[in-house]
């Protein structure tokens, strides 16, 4: 065989590899998926301890939207967690007007990585009224 028709035949196969690769490959999921990922899979396996809200906040954004955090705390053998959840896109599912310092709350937590919590999702809400 000629070697310029065998490097042609390996430059073929390689641009239809590639061009394969390209057309097939999985698209990157954006933040919002991700996050909505991570809060089906903590109602499906997280435990749950109780905690209390310290501050909603609303933070300002890009665009003109702001973000509403939920910020609250909880303990998990002996050790004190404070974390905050981004609720802007469940807020239909709560009111955030009678959220109040020392609300009481169900956290619902990943129990290999405790700092990995929730305490509202679309099928669970923890916030007590």
């Amino acid at each position: 065989m000629n070697p310029f028709r065998l490097y042609a035949l390996v430059l073929a196969v390689a641009v239809a590899v590639l061009l394969t690769y390209f057309l097939f490959r999985r698209k990157p999921k954006t933040s919002v998926e991700l996050e909505r990922e991570r809060r089906l899979w903590l109602d499906q396996v997280g435990r749950i301890t109780d905690g209390s809200v310290i501050d909603v906040q609303e933070i300002p954004g890009d665009d003109h939207k702001s973000a509403t955090v939920l910020i609250y705390h909880y303990d998990v053998a002996g050790v004190s967690y404070e974390c905050s959840q981004e609720v802007t896109y469940l807020r239909p599912l709560i009111n955030l007007h009678s959220c109040r310092l020392g609300l009481p709350t169900s956290v619902r937590y990943d129990p290999q990585n405790p700092g990995n919590s929730l305490v509202i999702s679309e099928r669970w809400i923890g916030l007590r009224q």
